[in-house]
C-alpha cells in the first residue's frame, strides 16, 4: 500500500491497462492452430484469477474430483478477433455462460450485470445474479474485462 499519499503511479504500477493490440494474422494462425493447449491454459488462467467462482453468480463449486464447476467464457469470441487473455475472459457457471453467450446478460462499463428484456423469466435471471448485481472481478486490474472487450459484447451480442 502506497504511503504518505504516493500513489501507485510512483511504484510503476498504472491505473489504466495499456492499449490492447491484436497480434498479425500468421502469429494468430499459428495460436489458433494450438487449440487445444490454448484452451487449456485459458481456462486455467481465468479460473485462476476468478478464485474458480462464477463471476455472475458467486457461486464456487467443486466437483467430487476436485474440478471446479465454472468455465472459462470469452467476453469476445476468438472467432470475432477477440484475445485469449484474461482480461477478455470470465469464469462463469454453465447456466451463466449459456446467458452471457445468447446475450440474455450482458455487462455495464461499470460492471453491473444487465439483464435482457427479451428473457421469458426476467425476475429469475436477476435472482440468479450475486447480491452486488455486478461482476464479481478479480482483484488484480490486469485481469479485470477490458472496456472495449465488454463494449463489443454489449453492441454485438447483448439483446437489448
Amino acid at each position: 500500500m502506497p504511503r504518505d499519499g504516493e500513489g501507485y503511479s510512483s511504484y510503476g504500477f498504472q491505473d489504466q491497462a495499456a492499449p490492447f493490440h491484436h497480434l498479425p494474422v500468421q502469429e494468430r494462425v499459428n495460436q489458433l492452430t494450438n487449440r487445444g493447449i490454448r484452451d487449456r491454459n485459458f481456462r486455467k488462467t481465468v479460473l485462476r484469477a476468478y478464485g474458480e467462482r462464477c463471476a455472475i453468480t458467486g457461486l464456487r463449486i467443486i466437483n467430487g474430483g476436485g474440478r471446479a464447476e465454472v468455465q472459462a467464457a470469452h467476453i469476445q469470441p476468438v472467432e470475432q478477433n477477440g484475445p485469449d487473455i484474461v482480461s477478455n475472459g470470465l469464469a462463469l457457471s454453465g447456466t451463466a455462460h449459456w446467458m452471457f453467450d445468447s446475450g440474455m446478460v450482458g455487462l455495464a462499463d461499470d460492471l453491473t450485470v444487465l439483464v435482457s428484456r427479451q428473457s421469458n423469466d426476467l425476475s429469475a435471471v436477476k435472482a440468479m445474479i450475486n447480491s452486488t448485481g455486478k461482476l464479481l472481478a478479480p482483484d488484480r486490474l490486469a485481469h479485470r474485462p477490458r472496456p472495449e472487450f465488454v463494449t463489443w459484447h454489449r453492441q454485438n451480442c447483448f439483446k437489448q
